[in-house]
């Protein structure tokens, strides 16, 4: 799979993402194997430069069938968001640009019985009023495996940029190019003396030399 990218939503002003109102137009569900060919063919037609093929979707939806999220409404098929969910080593590897982002190795991958140390947003298209259905995904994360996990991404376009704002994502100073967070209200440290909350985002390396 190619770059991350996180299409255009009609958001106004600045929303947390774990605080997103839910939809009760847009039903978001783990995607189906017979959905995967279809879903490959609309990141495809949607994300100009992005080639996905269902093989590779396949792959990491047999190892966790929770990984890809469908936007559905009235039963038509609107989109999906696909999430790399990380272990320890998998949030290192990421953050030290030592892990492919095209085809992540399963060892950087939690179990399904495992918890879930970071959550990468590898992909994620919709047309129409898919994205609506942000606030649907922030619940299916909320679950307890994942509840923890802080999300990382990478915009790949203005219009992703501009979402990942909208959602509370923040550079990070990272080895990995262009790398952004969102950390979790409940993870967030407040600034000594300020009460201001700050992010916390970190791999077990040292990171103070890295680029942002």
């Amino acid at each position: 799979m190619q770059e991350t990218l996180i299409e255009r939503a009609s958001f106004a002003g600045r929303h947390d993402f774990d605080l997103l109102p839910r939809s009760a137009d847009i039903q978001v569900r783990p995607a189906e194997l017979p959905e995967l060919s279809a879903l490959a063919e609309m990141a495809n037609r949607l994300v100009p430069g992005v080639q996905i093929g269902a093989d590779s979707l396949g792959r990491y939806f047999e190892f966790d069938p929770n990984c890809i999220l469908t936007f559905c409404r009235r039963g038509k098929l609107l989109g999906a968001v696909a999430f790399l969910y990380l272990n320890d080593a998998g949030l290192d590897a990421l953050v030290l640009d030592e892990m492919s982002l095209t085809h992540p190795d399963m060892k950087f991958l939690a179990r399904q019985d495992e918890e879930v140390s970071a959550i990468y947003v590898w992909a994620i298209a919709g047309q129409g009023r898919a994205m609506a259905g942000l606030g649907n995904v922030s619940e299916h994360l909320s679950r307890p495996r994942l509840v923890l996990a802080d999300l990382y991404a990478h915009p790949a376009t203005a219009a992703g940029r501009d979402l990942m704002v909208t959602l509370g994502f923040k550079p990070i100073p990272s080895f990995q190019p262009d790398l952004w967070c969102y950390q979790r209200p409940w993870n967030r440290v407040p600034k000594a003396g300020s009460g201001v909350e700050t992010l916390s985002c970190h791999s077990t390396r040292s990171i103070a030399d890295a680029r942002y």
